[in-house]
């Protein structure tokens, strides 16, 4: 019994050897690129030039939804004044179907005047191409973020994949926003000319949030699964205040889930406002 326990063992630690080794050189050989045949939404990348408390970003994406997969393109260019940058939002969007904890977050900036625009952490998809966290750990994504028109994230995934959004105000503050703004579009830039990949574990949609928010403050978001299982990421944030912790993780749910109020006023010029009544 003793030996087949051995024999055993010896065959799991080869086998690991053998996994570690091609992992390695997988990391090796295979690396990222911007020139791929990538899917439309996902086309065209987002820059921003940023100048003391002015920031112009170029091709922000806004587009108008019919269905996930039938859709008009646009994009603007918009100059934003970081004096007046008012709130941060974070979204979370558990996914319907796809296990316990499975969800995108992002991040969304108020400005004065009623302008928000939205900056997401996605992979970088090829046409034809939807996401696996298997192929998420074998470096088969391209990593993006992706600055758009609020209307265009959140309709995305509240009207058209009916997926339950909450949008939460984020307490921080007003020179932290900038600083995460600044952050953000930053990275958006770097990765504009020097890809890199997703990774399922290490580089997510909350992980890179959250090494924003820690480069701002080192610490403030401690380690938790709720960053790999990002539906539970609500509830951290409560747990260290950056969302409201007055209320119970229920309350807060069906205080700022928007679905009904992103569908009644979806047409509407003051969505953005409206949304968060």
């Amino acid at each position: 019994m003793r030996h087949r326990i051995l024999w055993v063992l010896k065959y799991f630690l080869i086998l690991i050897l053998l996994l570690v080794v091609a992992y390695g050189a997988l990391i090796l050989l295979v690396r990222p690129s911007l020139d791929r045949d990538w899917s439309r939404d996902q086309m065209v990348l987002a820059r921003a030039e940023i100048s003391g408390s002015t920031v112009a970003i170029t091709n922000i994406r806004n587009i108008d939804y019919r269905t996930t997969k039938d859709y008009d393109l646009h994009y603007y260019d918009k100059t934003f004044d970081l004096n007046k940058l008012e709130s941060v939002w974070f979204m979370v969007e558990p996914f319907s179907g796809h296990g316990a904890g499975a969800a995108h977050t992002l991040l969304s900036f108020g400005f004065a005047g009623g302008d928000y625009v939205a900056i997401s952490v996605e992979i970088r998809k090829e046409k034809g191409e939807s996401f696996s966290p298997i192929k998420g750990i074998l470096r088969q994504y391209e990593l993006v973020y992706v600055i758009a028109d609020e209307r265009d994230v959140i309709k995305l995934r509240s009207n058209y994949r009916k997926d339950d959004v909450f949008l939460y105000p984020v307490n921080t503050t007003k020179e932290n926003m900038r600083k995460l703004f600044v952050s953000m579009l930053m990275r958006a830039n770097k990765l504009a000319t020097e890809p890199e990949f997703y990774n399922t574990l290490t580089s997510t949609c909350t992980t890179n949030l959250v090494a924003h928010a820690n480069e701002i403050v080192s610490g403030r978001v401690p380690l938790s699964y709720k960053i790999l299982m990002p539906a539970y990421s609500d509830e951290l944030a409560r747990e260290i205040g950056l969302i409201d912790n007055t209320l119970t993780i229920e309350e807060l749910r069906a205080k700022y889930r928007i679905n009904d109020k992103a569908m009644k006023y979806a047409d509407d010029p003051l969505f953005s406002e409206h949304i968060r009544e």
